[in-house]
């Protein structure tokens, strides 16, 4: 990454590799929160110039740590400060809603040195809209400074008549300010001495002002909260030093990337533009995380409900009982001039919220909370049935109301995204081949469930319309010349013939006939949509397809694991290797493990995958990739009507030991050990007291 970004909750930080925010910058860097930049402008100087940068660490989502150093300065023949002589450690973290950074900085000069360090702080309070140059409207002003011996507080009045404040504290006396507003530190070091100087930055929004801590309190706090994150997690080890990396990876991503906004904590989308709630991407993400930990799927479903749709507000693309896509809380968004209150314009995220509900149950066994959820369960069925299907063709299909809104509403919302043959783009309405499978993943687990619950007649309609649904499916999404399914119905309820990964995603409902899967899993590791580093978005041989294209030929690791999960649930176990040992590959030349938003489509004869050029990384369905790993590898089934959990376990090429410890089932855990044996996979159970029975296969 050639930036680097720390959250904590709601807030995040995004630098370049220095830790600076230059002035004029362009890639939208800054302090955020609330969808408003609170920091634009972040500058440190040494006698004047910029340090040279020595090393930039971002493997710890929570601090960051960055070493630079002083040029060498003479003027007019005289030395003013050796080259390398001070050291500079800027150390920085974000805890319970305010920034903490520490300049340390030390002398290695022989002699006694004094020098002037600067910093150079300011906001301008733009609407992430506006910063990504988005939207533009109306907007506030800045008020008045206001400054006192170590502090300094920079305000504005938002055309929401939301005042925004920005305070700023330094734990110093000795510091003056200059005439473009930068605080100067008069330094003087002898040999090996070091001197710190302490900053507390805080967003105040209507006057809620954070509480300052102790910084080192608040650091220990914050490690002890990612070791009870870790604690609480399921544990996995393997002796493939790369999938040991990647795993750990995900999952200190995710920590980083959760937000609890007064429901549980859920996954945010990703950084540094989608850190808010993100009804598909948060519900996909839970639904990767099962296997990880299946309480943060409680939270996501909370939120989700939270927000659910009440009303028919076409400017909201909303409708009662539909969940939402995006919410936001910037200036733009509380003055109604973008529809993101929250905005309702998406096809897959009340599918999804129904399908999370089902598979968290058959995780949990949690039937309590089923049922405090079902007036929320009832409004999306009620939704997927008379808005979703508003033609009665039992297929669900999206169409944009709002003159604001998005018009592709599936996970591949590019304008682009859903061509046929020829090269003509599908206009709407348009019926997703994998949002029908989300539907009938929802209705067929769901339906037994409510049957449970006492809900027989609502369950056998369930039951009915799934099978109407499936039947359909078949008969108009399937190209025979391909052997695939179609990635839409179009307006006309022509096929849209174009080959993409969408119809992975159908893998894990069940609604495919077991000959036609078998055709989708065989297609998916074919050349034309795997290189090598993943399953691409469009084959090959699309007319749409380019390499470079954000959904029409590029790598996305989430799409991957969806279609990873189907492949497993269904047996295709060669296939499923096939898949995790190219994202293996491709983690393996990416910064830190880390898997990114997605890269482009080119095959692995490049010997490297090619980046993305805006890529959000850390991104929650990404880091989730690896956790589907072990549920792939497992063949793992929990299922709370029967009281069983199905295993049947594979290993990667190269992969002797899978050992997964404290893995959340039913009322406890489960851990167990699988080995190469020269049979196959062999499974050691070494703890269970989950409640279910297992079934070792």
């Amino acid at each position: 990454m050639d930036y680097r970004v720390i959250k904590e909750n709601d807030l995040f930080l995004m630098t370049d590799r220095n830790g600076d925010i230059p002035e004029g910058d362009v890639s939208g860097q800054g302090l955020y929160t609330k969808d408003t930049r609170f920091i634009s402008r972040m500058e440190i100087r040494i006698n004047g110039q910029k340090p040279i940068l020595l090393s930039s660490a971002a493997d710890e989502n929570y601090i960051s740590t960055i070493r630079l150093t002083n040029p060498h300065m003479e003027e007019k023949g005289e030395l003013i400060l050796w080259r390398e002589s001070v050291e500079i450690e800027r150390t920085r973290f974000i805890y319970d809603g305010a920034l903490y950074e520490t300049f340390k900085l030390t002398s290695y000069y022989p002699k006694a040195i004094t020098f002037d360090f600067s910093v150079l702080l300011d906001a301008d309070f733009a609407d992430m809209f506006v910063v990504r140059g988005f939207q533009h409207g109306d907007l506030g002003r800045k008020t008045a400074e206001k400054s006192g011996q170590r502090e300094r507080v920079i305000g504005y009045l938002g055309a929401d008549d939301i005042r925004r404040e920005t305070k700023i504290k330094w734990d110093t006396n000795e510091s003056r300010i200059g005439e473009t507003g930068e605080l100067h530190f008069d330094v003087e070091l002898n040999h090996r001495e070091s001197h710190a100087i302490a900053f507390y930055i805080a967003p105040i929004i209507d006057g809620n002002e954070p509480q300052q801590h102790d910084p080192a309190e608040a650091m220990v706090k914050l490690r002890q909260s990612y070791a009870d994150w870790n604690g609480s997690s399921t544990s996995i080890q393997t002796d493939v030093p790369l999938f040991n990396k990647l795993h750990h990876r995900g999952v200190q991503d995710l920590r980083v990337l959760l937000t609890d906004i007064g429901y549980g904590a859920f996954p945010v989308a990703g950084l540094p533009w989608f850190s808010v709630p993100f009804g598909r991407d948060s519900l996909i993400t839970a639904l990767q995380m099962l296997s990880l930990n299946p309480q943060i799927a409680k939270g996501t479903l909370l939120t989700m409900a939270a927000y659910q749709g009440q009303n028919e507000d076409e400017w909201r693309d909303e409708q009662p009982g539909k969940v939402m896509h995006e919410i936001r809380y910037g200036e733009l968004a509380s003055t109604n001039q973008v529809p993101f209150t929250p905005y309702y314009g998406t096809i897959d995220a009340t599918p999804l919220f129904l399908l999370l509900a089902a598979e968290y149950y058959h995780w949990t066994g949690d039937a309590q909370f089923v049922k405090e959820l079902m007036p929320h369960l009832n409004a999306a069925l009620a939704w997927v049935k008379e808005y979703g299907d508003c033609d009665d063709d039992s297929f669900v299909e999206y169409y944009q109301k709002s003159s604001k809104g998005i018009a592709n509403q599936g996970w591949k919302d590019s304008a682009d995204s859903v061509v046929h043959r020829n090269g003509d783009y599908a206009e709407a309405p348009i019926a997703l081949v994998e949002v029908q499978g989300y539907v009938y993943q929802a209705l067929t687990r769901l339906a037994p469930i409510f049957k449970s619950l006492g809900h027989e007649e609502q369950a056998a309609g369930m039951e009915q319309d799934a099978e109407q649904l499936r039947v359909r499916f078949e008969r108009d999404f399937w190209m025979e010349d391909e052997q695939f399914y179609a990635i839409a119905l179009d307006k006309d309820k022509k096929r849209v013939d174009s080959v993409t990964s969408n119809s992975g995603h159908i893998l894990m409902s069940g609604i495919a006939s077991p000959e036609r899967a078998s055709a989708v899993a065989k297609r998916l590791v074919a050349p034309d949509m795997f290189g090598g580093y993943g399953i691409r978005t469009m084959s090959t041989e699309a007319a749409g397809y380019n390499p470079m294209s954000y959904h029409d030929g590029s790598v996305w690791p989430h799409d991957n694991s969806v279609c990873l999960l189907g492949l497993s649930y269904l047996g295709f176990q060669e296939e499923a290797i096939t898949v995790m040992q190219g994202l293996l590959n491709a983690a393996a030349k990416f910064e830190y493990y880390r898997l990114p938003e997605l890269f482009c489509g080119y095959d692995d004869s490049l010997n490297a995958p090619v980046p993305y050029p805006v890529a959000c990384s850390p991104q929650a369905w990404a880091a989730g990739t690896p956790l589907t790993f072990v549920q792939a590898l497992l063949g793992l089934q929990p299922n709370a009507l029967t009281k069983q959990i199905t295993i049947k376990p594979s290993l990667l090429q190269g992969m002797n030991e899978l050992l997964v410890e404290q893995m959340q089932i039913g009322s406890g855990a489960l851990s167990l050990r699988v080995t190469r044996g020269i049979n196959g996979s062999e499974v050691e159970i070494l703890s269970n007291l989950t409640g279910y029975e297992l079934l070792i296969s």
